[in-house]
């Protein structure tokens, strides 16, 4: 080193009391066509997922509520707002964003004597260059997290068409990791699933190959993960941010794949169960379903002692008898059960409330009563031939088939409804016939259009695949019937299901008229639910919409103080409300019993 370059930082005095030139309205110079320049946002377009808040190493990112813009399903209400004294411009955000909302202008001059200026939201504090077009932005097929989902293993059409063996196969550990490493961590998901389950917590566990936190984490919200990893809804899938670049998380599937992993004699040990404090109070719950199993494992870890009353002669509700086994093996629901019953609750099998007990004899001996009876009963078209004896409600015929009766399956069936219980109903019914014809020969049509159809695409998918044929968007109006026996049903094409009011008040096309054939018709549009069991309090009771007791929606508590009712006849149908309804009720029965 010179002696020139030993001085050399000394110079820097000379300007020390020299006038700093400071240009209040700079010239709008611009960078090259790709350059990092001030960020943009397309705030209609994000949805505050926080991604870019996430990956930023410089803090520069914090997510803000902005007025105007409301939290919903799928969008956390929240915007990125950007500090340009931490931001170093490497645009990690921009690669990561999963909307491609956030890009980078290739502006670069901005002078202010307010420090606070530098501090902003993109696209809600307007700037000179939100309208400029060039600037950086994500290369197409440019991605931090694949697009696409690594697909689940399923059992080939021809494999699985007359038989009632699982059709999916699982998650190896290679995929299941392959998987998780897709999740942004944004909780978009938590946010939206109806027991809010940490579910990026869990699929970090799936990562770093932490199967015993993983369990923790499922039963902090759901203690059936086994059965909700096959058949839940999955409604945290439909708000995933990666639904906006490519395919949605495999939520349900990770799930499954941890409950999976777990020896179910290893449970007690891994969530510290092994041993419960009790206490003196106890509590009945009617019905053994989702909602009511929740219910009594949460009030069981608070150490009540809990005893269900269940109609049927086995435990799970709807899950067991009302979706088949190709879907929900028999094992993977006792696993989950067997588990909870071992944390002392009881089940007294095939007694019915209001007949072989009285809803009043539960109120004197227990301290508190939780009602989760779910829909049980099934709803009729009635039209002209529907009380023909071979008739059947899809409800009936689930039953039948998961306590093993032998069910006559015709060699024509058609089956009415567009739901996943009809999608349910045909496919059982379609292995059936297989077994017993060699073939396959049934329809199943609904009023909606293929398009609004209720049931998943998926279940539509696989029915067909199994070959059912589905024929949507026609309406029943006549079963004919000759000497006793069904000959087909007569349907007319439907134009709409609502009227202007939202009411349901089906429009049908006169000429367009269809007949299919058939020695067996099977209704299945939609269940209903027997309160019978409350005649006695109804008078003490409040009611809502559709004949539902009314509660309060934080503690599932009637109007009668020591009445908690919950599940599908509150809320639903589906398995994770049925979950999140019990755990809420466990808390509110809770702090009713201890403010008594």
């Amino acid at each position: 080193m010179s002696f020139k370059d030993v001085l050399m930082p000394f110079t820097a005095w000379k300007y020390l009391l020299k006038e700093p030139v400071n240009i209040k309205k700079p010239d709008k110079v611009q960078g090259a066509p790709r350059y990092r320049g001030f960020h943009k946002n397309q705030v209609d377009v994000c949805i505050g997922c926080g991604t870019c808040e996430e990956i930023c190493q410089n803090a520069a990112i914090d997510m803000m509520p902005v007025e105007g813009i409301e939290t919903k399903d799928g969008d956390s209400g929240l915007r990125p707002l950007i500090d340009y004294g931490r931001c170093c411009w490497c645009a990690l955000c921009v690669d990561i964003c999963t909307t491609n909302s956030l890009t980078l202008s290739n502006s670069f001059k901005w002078n202010s004597t307010d420090g606070d200026d530098f501090r902003f939201i993109p696209g809600v504090d307007k700037k000179y260059w939100d309208d400029d077009n060039l600037g950086y932005v994500k290369a197409d097929g440019y991605d931090l997290n694949p697009a696409e989902r690594v697909e689940m293993g399923e059992l080939h059409p021809g494999n699985r068409d007359k038989s009632f063996v699982e059709m999916i196969t699982g998650y190896s550990k290679e995929q299941a990791q392959k998987e998780a490493d897709r999740c942004v961590e944004c909780g978009l998901c938590t946010a939206t699933c109806p027991a809010h389950m940490g579910i990026p917590e869990y699929i970090k566990a799936v990562r770093e190959d932490d199967m015993e936190e993983g369990l923790r984490i499922l039963y902090e919200t759901n203690p059936l993960p086994e059965i909700c990893g096959r058949i839940c809804t999955h409604k945290c899938e439909t708000v995933c941010s990666l639904n906006h670049k490519g395919d949605a998380l495999s939520i349900r599937w990770l799930k499954r794949y941890i409950a999976d992993q777990v020896p179910a004699g290893k449970y007690k040990e891994i969530l510290g169960t092994d041993k419960i404090d009790k206490n003196s109070k106890k509590v009945a719950i009617i019905g053994a379903g989702p909602a009511g199993l929740s219910a009594a494992h949460y009030l069981a870890l608070m150490g009540y002692s809990v005893k269900i009353y269940e109609t049927l002669k086995g435990p799970g509700g709807m899950v067991r008898y009302g979706i088949p086994e190709y879907r929900m093996p028999y094992d993977q629901i006792d696993k989950d059960i067997d588990y909870i019953l071992s944390l002392g609750v009881e089940v007294q099998y095939n007694t019915r409330i209001g007949e072989d007990i009285q809803l009043e004899d539960l109120e004197k001996d227990y301290d508190a009563v939780f009602s989760a009876t779910g829909l049980h009963l099934g709803r009729s078209t009635g039209v002209s031939g529907s009380d023909n004896d071979r008739v059947y409600q899809s409800i009936e015929l689930l039953r039948k088939v998961t306590d093993g009766e032998e069910i006559d399956v015709a060699e024509k069936i058609v089956v009415i409804g567009g739901g996943n219980v009809a999608m349910d109903i045909t496919r059982t019914l379609a292995r059936l016939q297989n077994q017993k014809y060699g073939k396959v020969n049934i329809l199943a049509t609904c009023l909606e259009s293929e398009e609004t159809m209720p049931a998943d695409d998926e279940e539509v998918l696989e029915a067909r695949e199994e070959k059912a044929i589905i024929d949507p968007g026609w309406g029943p109006q006549e079963i004919e019937i000759k000497d006793g026996k069904i000959k087909g049903l007569h349907v007319t094409k439907c134009l709409s299901i609502f009227d202007t009011e939202g009411r349901f008040n089906p429009s049908f096309d006169n000429d367009q008229k269809k007949f299919f054939e058939a020695d067996m018709i099977v209704e299945s549009i939609g269940q209903g639910m027997d309160l019978a069991y409350t005649d006695k309090i109804k008078d003490k009771l409040e009611f809502g919409p559709r004949g539902r007791i009314a509660v309060d929606k934080n503690t599932f508590q009637s109007k009668l103080p020591w009445f908690f009712v919950g599940g599908d006849i509150i809320e639903g149908p589906d398995v994770i409300h049925g979950i999140a309804n019990g755990h809420k009720a466990a808390i509110g029965i809770d702090n009713f019993l201890k403010d008594k």
